[in-house]
């Protein structure tokens, strides 16, 4: 099986979504994710066969155990500008962005999407690894702000379908008024299913392709996903694929490219940071604004996050792998993310963080991979195409 991520297969104690026993009835090599039981696989179709359905038909991948949750009142957006660098003022009701939540030292506590549904009303949606510990954040950060309320939602599933026959699975589904067509990406919206059951649907993903992330009750999810299934253009689709489209989408996972002394430009995510943000002369100035300020004017990180693929053939270089100059002596970075691309033949690719002024593009370097340098180069991302839904 290819993949940059380990999996572990011991099952005590883990939570379950309310689609687990689906996940086993469909076959679903279950293992240990994020505190939950989560199929990594489904009997009867290959990691590589579940990867490349997704981006040729449509994929449904269970990702309830993310942290959904809500942010209102009259100083959520003043609350927001504290913790993350992104300009919520500006944004429009009905539209999410991707965002980094931020410590005082501007790492990256996590990466986040958050939709604005109001004026005072924000749904977030942070990982699941790190669920606890974004908690204790920002109920910590929001000790010093009034009129702001954070709270988890627990009576829902997240659900992602994605793929180019997405919509062609979830319009069918939805009644008999409502059209997908005009809800573009980054956009979110409630819609009503013909058997009376509301959903609020993104055109978002973490794939790359076109598709949707749609949150439910939990004691509907299960007719739901049924009816998505039933569909002979879907396939249900586990953790290892879901890595390999990140990857070759080019997108970071939490705790092998960003951290908590990672900086968003470091982790080459400066596009989260609003021009309008950049230079607060008054007003709520971000978690480490100076620091980040510093990188972005004066150039002072020392190194930046980079695509890479391979020159020739050989094992897939994983996590902490070295990266090292031509000369095969100067080691000037690491590996975070790497594994064989289903959608290029199989060919070497991977992300990692190299020193200044190696990182640039095109540039030639060499990983060590079971005591053997291979050639790679530095090239940019994503891998391959997106086809986001733009209209």
């Amino acid at each position: 099986m290819l993949r940059s991520v380990r999996f572990n297969s011991t099952q005590a104690g883990l939570e379950k979504t309310a689609l687990h026993d689906l996940h086993v009835e469909l076959g679903g090599n279950m293992v240990p994710f994020a505190g939950y039981s989560m199929p990594v696989v489904y009997k009867g179709q290959s990691h590589i066969e579940s990867h490349k359905w997704t981006r040729t038909h449509a994929g449904l991948f269970d990702v309830s155990h993310m942290l959904q949750s809500s942010l209102q009142g009259k100083n959520a957006v003043n609350f927001l500008h504290k913790v993350t660098p992104t300009d919520f003022q500006q944004l429009s009701p009905g539209v999410g962005t991707l965002s980094v939540l931020l410590n005082p030292n501007g790492g990256i506590v996590d990466d986040t999407l958050i939709t604005k549904q109001s004026e005072h009303d924000f749904y977030i949606v942070t990982n699941a690894a790190c669920a606890q510990r974004d908690s204790q954040f920002l109920l910590s950060e929001l000790q010093s702000v009034a009129d702001a309320k954070w709270t988890p939602i627990e009576d829902r599933s997240l659900l992602a379908l994605q793929g180019p026959d997405a919509h062609r699975v979830l319009k069918p589904l939805l009644d008999w008024d409502q059209s997908l067509t005009d809800l573009y990406f980054g956009q979110r919206r409630t819609y009503k299913l013909f058997n009376g059951v509301y959903i609020d649907v993104a055109r978002s993903g973490y794939t790359g392709e076109d598709g949707f992330e749609i949150s439910i009750p939990n004691d509907s999810a299960l007719e739901f996903a049924q009816a998505l299934l039933d569909n002979q253009l879907t396939k249900p689709i586990g953790l290892a694929a879901r890595d390999s489209l990140r990857l070759e989408a080019g997108m970071c996972l939490y705790g092998h490219e960003l951290n908590e002394s990672t900086t968003p430009v470091e982790a080459a995510l400066s596009w989260v940071i609003s021009k309008s943000r950049r230079n607060v002369t008054e007003g709520v100035r971000f978690n480490g604004y100076d620091k980040i300020m510093d990188q972005i004017n004066n150039k002072t990180h020392k190194s930046l996050r980079v695509g890479y693929k391979y020159q020739t053939k050989g094992p897939a270089a994983r996590t902490g792998t070295k990266i090292f100059l031509p000369d095969g002596k100067t080691e000037v970075g690491h590996v975070t993310s790497g594994s064989a691309s289903p959608s290029l033949d199989n060919l070497n690719i991977g992300q990692g963080y190299v020193l200044k002024p190696h990182n640039k593009r095109g540039t030639n370097l060499l990983v060590q991979v079971r005591n053997k340098l291979l050639p790679i180069e530095l090239v940019k991302m994503p891998f391959v195409p997106s086809h986001y839904y733009r209209g």
